[in-house]
């Protein structure tokens, strides 16, 4: 028989560990209603597409920029209230606009670390109404479009994130930026970047210049999780990264594809142009991108929870490393494998490798191209091309790179359980 103050001691020990899970699924459940509301508030009708420079532009940046204040952040300007976390700049030729990045700073704890900058961003702008020319995959239809994974998903978590640290501190600043103007061509980003270039007296709590800034963490389309999967680009910018990307993957439990260079379309690819070493998140394209389906119910939320503890633990190193990431030039992959190719089949590959069957799937099949003029279907998982089989992504490009246009080839995909070649007329790649 046990002593009857050993039992109390285990049964103390039982009490503690059973409210602290408690605590956690708690903080995890609130932290998933404060990003769901983000984001059904960002991509609400009421926005309109947060396009720059209009009413619901405006409103996206008052609700962020009011979350900040109220969290009691370092500006970054001169201004009293909202205003001060407000980058101003006007971007255009021929119809001048004029939008914001919305910034906030967590100074550094540490005296050694604290004048060197981690930028964790998103943007928050979309394209408004849609139509010609807009971006939208939908041009003949003017409506509003929501952009809920693209980008109310990443503002949703880094809000989290900049909740987070603000509370815990960190070793280094971070800069937290709601970038303006991306879909527009990375305006925001770049505009920021040649700020932090030149002397600005109305500028406070920030770096003295570009140089401070020694890493850059960016999330855009992070609400469509599948299979636990995230890509993560930019791991060979830095001699560190792709080691410590993976090892909070194992922590966290998420399967992550890590992708070499930084380039790419958002914010990340203007820091890499400035030598500024990122790691660019995201959990993949789908058929509702850059249209008007792209809506809050849409969005796994317990796929951006495990986003957010994936890259506050990332954050968290990073601001801790002992010295400074370096940088890497790495040539875009993107670049070089476009360059060579001389014929499409019209889809979006999974990236990530979210699927553990096989093969490659197919996420996107554009309509009218030539993959789903042959019968290939979005979510098949193509296994071989031209009688030649294939894994991943790599053997993908390798495999259009060896075909012409004018030509068909067999193309094995599996569909379920159902075996299927389909015989796939080749097309050039719209110029």
């Amino acid at each position: 028989m046990q002593p009857v103050s050993n039992n109390a001691g285990k049964m103390k020990k039982y009490v503690l560990i059973s409210l602290a899970v408690i605590l956690v699924v708690q903080m995890h459940a609130q932290r998933q209603a404060d990003m769901r509301q983000t984001v059904e508030y960002l991509a609400s009708q009421e926005l309109g597409g947060r396009f720059p420079a209009t009413r619901g532009d405006t409103l996206a940046s008052e609700f962020i920029a009011d979350k900040l204040r109220k969290l009691k952040f370092k500006r970054v300007v001169r201004e009293k209230k909202n205003k001060g976390f407000y980058h101003d700049f006007t971007y255009g030729k021929t119809e001048q606009r004029t939008t914001h990045n919305i910034i906030a700073v967590v100074p550094g704890k540490d005296k050694r670390l604290r004048n060197e900058y981690i930028v964790v961003g998103s943007h928050y702008d979309h394209l408004g109404m849609g139509g010609e020319g807009s971006g939208s995959r939908r041009p003949d239809t003017l409506g509003v479009h929501p952009g809920a994974d693209d980008n109310a998903s990443g503002d949703a978590v880094v809000l989290e994130l900049a909740r987070h640290f603000r509370k815990a501190g960190s070793p280094r600043s971070i800069i937290f930026a709601f970038f303006g103007a991306e879909e527009q061509g990375l305006v925001g980003s770049k505009q920021f970047l040649d700020w932090m270039k030149h002397d600005d007296k109305h500028r406070i709590n920030l770096p003295q210049d570009v140089k401070g800034i020694v890493a850059m963490v960016n999330l855009d389309m992070v609400g469509r999780m599948r299979d636990k999967a995230m890509s993560v680009s930019g791991t060979g910018t830095s001699s560190s990264f792709k080691a410590m990307v993976e090892d909070v993957a194992e922590q966290t439990g998420l399967r992550v594809s890590c992708v070499p260079d930084g380039y790419g379309p958002s914010d990340q690819a203007s820091f890499v142009a400035a030598d500024i070493p990122v790691l660019f998140l995201t959990t993949g394209g789908h058929m509702e991108y850059h249209t008007p389906a792209d809506v809050p119910s849409t969005l796994n939320y317990d796929g951006m929870q495990q986003t957010l503890d994936f890259t506050q633990e990332l954050v968290a190193r990073l601001a801790a490393m002992p010295q400074a990431p370096d940088y890497i030039s790495v040539p875009s992959s993107q670049t070089m494998s476009h360059a060579k190719f001389k014929v499409t089949l019209g889809l979006m590959p999974d990236v990530m490798g979210a699927s553990t069957i096989p093969g490659l799937r197919a996420d996107i099949v554009v309509a009218g191209k030539p993959a789903h003029n042959a019968g290939i279907r979005s979510g098949d998982i193509i296994q071989a091309i031209d009688g030649k089989p294939l894994k991943d992504i790599n053997e993908y490009m390798e495999r259009l790179a060896e075909l012409q246009p004018g030509t068909t080839v067999p193309v094995k995909v599996l569909r379920g359980d159902e075996t299927i070649v389909f015989q796939v007329h080749l097309t050039p790649p719209v110029k």
